[in-house]
């Protein structure tokens, strides 16, 4: 990056930052370090659960998520919009009427201590561990693409981010995430407009998407019912439905943005914003991936977009080999940008017989291409044993560095960074205070005044931010990484819906049955991650998990406690 860059991506991170902690520094109870003192509007509410929903990951895996596998990965959100509304219409009241400061706490009201303590601590550990994954994700990319120190990026991010949430709690992270979100939107815009910008001359935006179609890139919904595919209309209307209504109705990370509000209203009003824009969003930022994935058709590029990971090898006994098969790949590549040229002409000719003839010539050049890209894969793992990352989670920040003009690569760089941070952030100070209320306040010090559980609210959401640093440090990731985040809370969102579920709606459930059976369906759903995940999509373990753990609850109360009662 120029100068220039660094300025820009530096001025716009610190006056976020700074801004942050100066509007908000001087919380000094519990209800205003953690809720913001309730004074949070809608606007406010919607962009931050957005934001700590959008991480870095989603601004440098989706695009290549699109890149590599086209729209489908859109479907995984189909659900979204209809759990919100029922997390407006049943979640939000409830919090509101008891007046907790943390989702848990409703629990123990409901059934018993031990299932306030086992729900919060299955949030505990999943959320622990994506605070270091999203601290991580861009850390590796972007330390392997512009030069950084893998751990010096590491590092000043997660200092960073902890500094702010530490100095200003739930208020700092709201109000940075506001204008973080804003940053985020405004670069994904120029993003796409350059994309297209740099399309080759004659080639339209249209003629584009055409091709991109051909290769199946934009097949954005499969109705198929095969659920051992990932993403199908199914899986995201049913899995994505059960994942929306946990992350947002009973993790805390999302819980304590809205619980912040003025108002239900208020509260209500912010989630509706996320359900009309989220999928949206989403799509647009697939649909920069297809747009970058029509754009490297036509313009010249390495086997793989990891130069980092290529390096490996050009200083090993297989540089030849790697020469050869970039020989091949780059000869193969020409004849496509051709073969691509010649098919736009005939779609736009409506010459069909043509068009069929060169979409079978297009097809196969792509696919070659693709076994190109896997032989230089196995050439790097045979240099480096550990190299797992996916080489689309480094499509679109080559496309940003090699393509974008002096000043606004520093935005886009800014852009990923504040991503990582606001979503961090949201996780820090979630983490911070479940661990405060749940069970410092209730189980270690109860009783202490308000400025004592301040104080040590900061001290516990330090000491979450150093051990989220402490695993993206030593962390080591072989999913594509968006994919790997949703992965990781699908295991565990199921089984705390199941009890929220059960605390809602099946009245006669006890403590102990719910506690019982949500040992069991964590332990059916970790079952299937084991030994099943090939079998169906990993969506589908949130339905899994809370299905099992309402039956099995609601079948524990009918047939053991019952008896024992009687």
């Amino acid at each position: 990056m120029s100068l220039v860059d660094y300025g820009v991506m530096i001025s716009t991170l610190l006056l976020i930052v700074i801004l942050g902690i100066i509007k908000t520094w001087r919380s000094k109870n519990v209800e205003g370090y953690f809720l913001g003192d309730n004074q949070l509007k809608w606007g406010t509410i919607g962009l931050s659960v957005m934001a700590t929903q959008a991480s870095a990951i989603t601004f440098l895996s989706t695009p290549g998520q699109a890149y590599e596998s086209g729209m489908g990965f859109v479907q995984n959100y189909l659900g979204l919009p209809l759990a919100l509304i029922v997390v407006s219409a049943v979640f939000i009241p409830i919090y509101y009427k008891l007046k907790v400061f943390t989702a848990y706490e409703y629990l123990e009201s409901r059934f018993d201590l031990k299932s306030r303590l086992l729900a919060a601590s299955l949030f505990l550990i999943q959320r622990g561990l994506a605070a270091g994954i999203t601290i991580y994700a861009p850390a590796i990319v972007l330390s392997a693409v512009l030069g950084w120190d893998l751990n010096v990026t590491i590092l000043a991010v997660g200092i960073v981010v902890i500094v702010y949430t530490v100095s200003g709690g739930s208020k700092a992270v709201s109000f940075t995430q506001k204008w973080q979100m804003a940053v985020i939107l405004v670069g994904i815009t120029i993003a796409f407009g350059n994309v297209i910008y740099n399309l080759p001359v004659g080639i339209k935006a249209w003629d584009g998407l055409q091709l991109a179609g051909k290769l199946g890139k934009t097949e954005a919904i499969d109705f198929d019912f095969d659920i051992q595919k990932r993403y199908t209309f199914w899986s995201g209307i049913i899995g994505g439905f059960f994942l929306a209504l946990s992350y947002f109705g009973t993790d805390q990370s999302q819980v304590q943005r809205y619980l912040g509000a003025i108002s239900v209203k208020e509260s209500r009003l912010g989630l509706m914003f996320n359900a009309i824009l989220k999928i949206p969003m989403q799509f647009f930022i697939l649909l920069i991936g297809v747009m970058v994935f029509v754009f490297y058709i036509f313009q010249d590029h390495r086997v793989l977009f990891d130069h980092n990971a290529l390096s490996k090898i050009e200083n090993s006994q297989s540089a030849e080999e790697l020469n050869t098969i970039e020989a091949n790949y780059t000869s193969n590549h020409q004849t496509k940008k051709v073969v691509a040229a010649e098919l736009v002409e005939a779609i736009e000719q409506g010459n069909s017989g043509r068009e069929e003839i060169l979409t079978a010539e297009f097809q196969n050049l792509h696919k070659r291409e693709l076994q190109f890209q896997d032989q230089a894969r196995i050439l790097i793992r045979e240099v480096d044993e550990s190299y797992g990352q996916k080489d689309s989670d480094y499509v679109f920040i080559r496309y940003v560095l090699d393509f974008l003009p002096v000043g606004l690569v520093g935005l886009l760089i800014a852009v990923i960074i504040s991503a990582a941070m606001s979503s961090t952030s949201g996780e820090l100070n979630a983490l911070g205070s479940t661990t405060s209320i749940d069970f410092y306040k209730r189980l270690i010090k109860p009783g202490q005044s308000e400025s004592h559980y301040v104080v040590a609210s900061k001290w516990l959401t330090a000491l979450w931010g150093l051990i989220a640093l402490s695993f993206a440090l030593f962390a080591n990731l072989v999913e594509n990484l968006i994919e790997a985040v949703n992965i990781l809370g699908s295991i565990f969102y199921g089984t705390v819906l199941g009890i929220f579920l059960t605390a809602f709606f099946l009245k006669k459930v006890s403590g102990h049955a719910v506690f019982i059976a949500a040992i069991i369906g964590q332990s059916t759903v970790i079952l299937c991650f084991l030994f099943l995940s090939d079998a169906f999509s990993y969506l589908y373990y949130n339905m899994i998990g809370c299905v099992v753990v309402m039956l099995t609850a609601a079948l524990i109360q009918e047939f053991t406690l019952s008896e024992k009662k009687a």
